[in-house]
Formats: C-alpha cells, structure tokens, sequence
C-alpha cells in the first residue's frame, strides 16, 4: 500500500535537504577522520596486522545493512528509520571510544557500521524525494560541500587528536554532532511526503553477504603472513567465500524481496554503474586509509602531519566531484565527465607506483590531488545515472544497491591493499617510530607501496572499463518524474 503527500513546497524542499545533508556530514566526517589515526591506534593498542579491520569491519556491517535501510524507509517512513541509524551510530561510536584492546574497537566499529551504513544511503534518498533527476546536478553541489568540509576536516582533526589529545577522541565527537543532526532534522523531516510501501527484509540475504566477505576478508589478513597462500586454512576461506558468495546469488534469485532487487540490478545502467563505483571504491578508501601511513613511513611524518598531507587527496576527490555535479546538467554527454576523470586517475596512480621510493612530498601531494580528483568525478555520475535510470517507485532500492556496491568495494579494498602491506612486512614497523631510515627498510617500504599503488591502477582501470559500458540516458525533468509517479 502506499500513501501520497503533495509534493512540497520549495521553501520546504531547501530545509528537507539542510536536515539530509547534517546526517551526510555525520557520516562523511566518519569516514575521514579514522584513517591518520591508525598508525596511533595500533601502537596503543597492540597487534597492528589488524588495523585494515578498524575500516573493513565498518563497511561489512553497513554493506549488509544499506540495502535494508532502503526498505525499512519504504515500510515505516524515512525520519524514524534515518534516527534508529543515527541511534546505533552512536552507540557504535562509545563503543570504539571506550575500547581497551583491538579486538573490541573492530566491535565496536561493527557496531557503528550498522548504524553508519544507512545515513548516506537515507540521506540520498531523502533528497532524491523532493529533488528531480535533472534539479539533482544542483543540489550536488551542497552535497560536494558537505564532503568538501568532511574531507578537509576529517583527517586533519584525525590526525591532530591522535597525535596531541587520543585517539578516542574521533569517536566521542560523534556525540554532539549526532545531538545537532537530530535537533535539525526532527522537524523538517515530517514535511516530507509520506510514500510508504509493503516490503519483505531479506535477512537470509544479508547474512550470506557477510559471511562471505568475512571469510574473503579472513583470508586476505592470515594470507602470506599466518598462513601460507596455498595453505589449507587459507584456500578453505577463499573456497568457502565463493561458495557463499554463489548461495547469495542462487538466493537473489528465489527471494520475493532480495536484499539486491534483480529486476533493479538487471538495468545495465545499473549494472554498469555500481559495478564502476565498486572498483573506483577500492582505489578511493584504500588510498584515503593507507596514504597516512606511507606518509609516516617514506616521509617521516607525524599523525598530525599525516592527516594534513591526507587533505591533498581529499580535496582533490571533493573538487573532482563538484566539477562533474555542476556540469552534468549542460552537457549532453555527460558520462564523458567520468570517463575523463577516471582516465587521469590511472594515470596520476600509475606515476605514484613509478615514483614511490624517492618522490618528494610536494609531488606525491600533487599526484594525490589529481588522482582524487579523477576518482572524485565518478561519484555524482554514478548516483545520478542510477537514479535516472529507474522507475520512481525503485529510487530507495536503487540508491542503497548503489550504496551496497560501494560499501563492499570498501571493505575489500581496504583489506586487499592491506594485504599488499602485510605481505611486504610494513604493517609489522607500525609504532616504532616515524619513517624508516635503514636503506634496507625504505627500500622495502617503497617496494610495498609501489604495489598497493599497482593495485589500486588495476582496480582504477577495471572500473573505467564498465564505465565505458554503461549507457546514456536523458536526464529526467520534474515534469516526467511527475508523470513516472
């Protein structure tokens, strides 16, 4: 069943918007300030080798959950659902503060997953509510703001906290500004119309995911380091990983309601454009989580100095990301916006792989901030292709499919270019101190990341390639998404 409001009123629209982009400011400033601080967390904490799990442990629950959210918006209504996600955030977050060892902090980032994975995709939804496909290149410009603040923000309060307060210090913030998005949201989001609709939770679904990207992830930490690669342990892990992974795809298919709607995955814009977005998300999070570290490792910098370095890449995404939502309205062809960036991505990180070992820090800065902002341009193409692409009464679904690709892009890339770290032995020098002034060692740490930079180019070019595949279809105005509802 479902119910319709009026549309509401421009005046109206702006403030539903203001309340969306507070939650997204939540999670973004998450997403940004953890990582200068993980060369700090594994020397309080002990056992360094899991601290790819601080970031991957966050995403598996909230790739689990994304698509859920989706739902549970269509059945009870976007306010009580986005609050319920920003409740369990913040419980997650105390959790991660209050943590004593490693293995309660990767809890407790669990914990703030289930939470975390429903504020971007709810606050997308929300906004594509009230904004039509042709009107959203616009308000993409707020949401690049948001991300723009996060970005600049995030790693360098990361960073400062680790290195002069505590650490814990990044997670206790989540409290006042949780406090704030509930203030300011509490009474612009009853102005939204009311679009409830029957849905079924796939459970079942969710479970089968992530047992399997835990089992894959398991292996990607213990491969080459605990255990050897061809080692029973180890291929039982990927052996099983594949076998749950094809259950969840046997089990897409028999499910009323999957966690994955097929009849939304089948559209090929769909298909082409969150499978570009799931690569583009492996070179995105493992270079915004691993940059920090190389920097202390080959630049000998603090986690102060670290997360300010971080900014470079950040802005760089940011400004990519504002380009392509201000000119995809004007431009016909606007795929070519994230073509062309995607193409200076691989470019910008393949002149990282080259010059790992010996480039100075300003012309790691400038290669960093071209490669984000080639990487930054796919974003809004993607969200918006996605959005254009399906029938109105699919745009929460497809958002948090969308927003499900990219969190598992997330956690197993985190974990896979963490892996390149583990087996060249880096992750074990973590806590001893800034940079590495052996030549033997420096040696190896370039070695390390002039791998991880080759992996990040793969994933990069992989991405482009279904970019290359996904489909153009006109921008739709307000009066067709009228006529669509």
């Amino acid at each position: 069943m479902t119910e319709q409001a009026p549309p509401v009123a421009e005046e109206d629209r702006r403030l539903i918007v203001f309340g969306a982009l507070l939650v997204m400011m939540l999670a973004a400033l998450d997403q940004t300030i953890v990582a200068p601080a993980l060369p700090t967390i594994g020397a309080s904490l002990g056992h360094p080798e899991w601290l790819s799990w601080v970031i991957s442990a966050y995403f598996l629950t909230a790739t689990a959950v994304t698509p859920l959210y989706g739902k549970l918006a269509d059945i009870k209504g976007r306010r009580l659902v986005l609050f319920v996600a920003i409740g369990i955030f913040v419980v997650g977050s105390v959790l991660c503060a209050a943590a004593p060892n490693m293995a309660l902090l990767v809890v407790g980032r669990a914990v703030q997953g289930l939470g975390g994975g429903g504020l971007i995709a709810l606050a997308q939804t929300i906004i594509a509510d009230v904004v039509p496909p042709r009107e959203r290149p616009r308000y993409m410009v707020y949401i690049t703001a948001v991300w723009a603040l996060a970005s600049i923000a995030g790693p360098v309060v990361g960073g400062l906290f680790a290195q002069h307060v505590h650490w814990s210090l990044i997670f206790w913030v989540n409290l006042p500004l949780a406090a704030v998005a509930v203030f300011a949201t509490n009474r612009t989001l009853k102005k939204l119309p009311i679009q409830r609709r029957d849905h079924r939770l796939d459970v079942g679904g969710a479970v089968l995911v992530v047992t399997a990207t835990v089992a894959l992830l398991l292996a990607l930490t213990w491969g080459g380091t605990r255990f050897a690669w061809l080692s029973a342990p180890i291929v039982t892990l990927i052996g099983g990983s594949l076998l749950l992974f094809a259950a969840f795809a046997r089990h897409l298919g028999k499910t009323p309601e999957p966690l994955i709607p097929l009849h939304v995955l089948a559209n090929p814009v769909v298909a082409m454009a969150t499978a570009a977005v799931f690569f583009s998300m492996v070179s995105f999070v493992g270079l915004s989580v691993y940059l920090p570290l190389y920097m202390e490792m080959l630049h000998g910098l603090n986690a102060g100095e670290a997360g300010i370095a971080l900014v470079a890449f950040m802005i760089g995404t940011v400004t990519g990301a504002n380009t392509a939502g201000r000119y995809m309205a004007r431009i016909r062809h606007y795929r070519r916006l994230a073509v062309g960036g995607s193409v200076l991505a691989v470019c910008a990180l393949g002149a990282m792989a080259a010059t790992a070992a010996d480039a100075s820090f300003w012309a790691m800065e400038v290669m960093t901030f071209v490669a984000g902002a080639g990487i930054g341009t796919l974003f809004p193409v993607a969200t918006i292709c996605v959005q254009n692409a399906v029938e109105p009464k699919d745009l929460g679904v497809a958002t948090g499919t969308l927003s499900f690709m990219r969190a598992l892009g997330s956690a197993i890339g985190v974990a896979a270019l963490g892996a390149v770290l583990l087996g060249h032995g880096v992750v074990e020098a973590i806590g001893e101190g800034a940079g590495v002034s052996q030549a033997a060692e420096r040696t190896a740490a370039g070695a390390a990341f002039t791998t991880l930079f080759l992996a990040a180019v793969a994933s990069q070019l992989l991405g482009l390639c279904f970019l290359l595949m996904m489909r153009e279809l006109p921008l739709r105005g307000a009066a067709q998404s009228a006529v669509a509802e």
